[in-house]
């Protein structure tokens, strides 16, 4: 048991690092902070996916990592790789890196067919279900009055997604307003029940006519586009569909070459 979850955990950890690009975030008395080191601090953080940060907490991020490689620095100037304990630690990580690299290998190694891709999609259909989407602009105002006014304005406009749009960046107080009210594509799951209500109810470039109340205030919604419901298409899903089966595949593989290994190999468990 505790072999197989070793190699689960490798697993995890070597896909996570091959996922990572070579963008460089700072330099350090003229070493990069690249994606790696910025991936080792988010390890620690369960869930946390960089791109989804707030700039305040991606520089937060950067500057740990800074501070990492800083200290880093000072502990390769302080002689330490002369140390008996770093030289017997040095050994473990080299074999470690060594597994890491060879998992890699074997990972890369692995070959997904067509007829494999097709046939998982088939028998898991239900998987690739896509619900009605929409996509839509709003306005968050503190009162109805508020609210009430911005559809007034509405009302005398030529164009509607402009001035919306306008309207947004200056007088809503939700964290779209710098992007025009921007909320991308989303489900009605997504959002609360009233707004999502309110916006699938709308036809493409129509706005609600009266405001929205939420517990987040007063809402008026404008709807950009909308997507029924539907499968998503074998094409669409062909990379995330590779990606599942080289995991299943590999993970196969590895727990039978270690019950092969494990067979041969010269055991004693005190």
């Amino acid at each position: 048991m505790r072999k197989i979850l070793a190699v689960s955990a490798l697993t995890a950890v070597f896909l996570a690092s091959t996922a990572l690009s070579a963008k460089t975030y700072a330099t350090v008395n003229g070493q990069d902070i690249t994606d790696k080191e910025i991936g080792a601090i988010l390890q620690v953080i369960p869930g946390a996916k960089f791109n989804d940060m707030t700039k305040e907490q991606q520089k937060q991020i950067i500057n740990q990592a800074v501070e990492k490689k800083l200290l880093a620095q000072k502990a390769v100037e302080s002689g330490i790789e002369k140390d008996p304990e770093y030289k017997k630690a040095l050994k473990t990580v080299k074999k470690e890196l060594a597994l890491e690299l060879w998992m890699k290998k074997q990972f890369d190694s692995v070959k997904v067919t067509d007829e494999e891709i097709k046939d998982f999609y088939n028998k898991n259909i239900n998987m690739f279900k896509q619900p009605e989407t929409a996509k839509a602009r709003h306005i968050l105002l503190k009162t109805k009055a508020d609210a009430l006014a911005v559809i007034k304005e509405l009302k005398k406009a030529k164009d509607i997604k402009e001035k919306f749009i306008e309207l947004a960046k200056k007088k809503s107080t939700g964290p779209s307003a710098a992007s025009g009210g921007d909320l991308g594509w989303f489900d009605a799951k997504r959002m609360v029940k009233p707004f999502s209500d309110a916006a699938f109810k709308l036809k493409k470039g129509e706005y609600t006519k009266t405001p929205v109340k939420t517990q987040f205030g007063y809402h008026v919604i404008y709807l950009e586009d909308k997507k029924p419901a539907g499968n998503v298409t074998l094409e669409q899903a062909r990379a995330n569909i590779v990606q599942s089966l080289k995991v299943q595949k590999f993970q196969q593989k590895m727990k039978k070459t270690a019950k092969d290994l494990r067979s041969k190999a010269d055991i004693k468990i005190k």
